[in-house]
């Protein structure tokens, strides 16, 4: 799969984007696009990244942590 890096986007947040894991990823996507270390951490946008085809479609749940509950009084 070939994606557009955005405006200020490193390789990771790339990842977690389109794939919703950086997890065995990221370094799958390093091995696909060789010198693409070369540009340095943020990926120039509009630069074309491949990304390796995840097997298992479910994305890796992150644990959300609610910090206040306005509506309990």
């Amino acid at each position: 799969m070939m994606v557009a890096a955005s405006l200020g986007e490193p390789l990771d947040a790339i990842c977690w984007r389109i794939l919703g894991r950086t997890a065995g990823v990221f370094e799958q996507a390093l091995a696909l696009n060789p010198g693409l270390s070369a540009l340095g951490a943020i990926v120039p946008a509009g630069t074309l990244v491949t990304l390796p085809e995840i097997t298992n479609a479910a994305p890796a749940m992150r644990e959300t942590v609610k910090l206040w509950d306005l509506g309990a009084a």
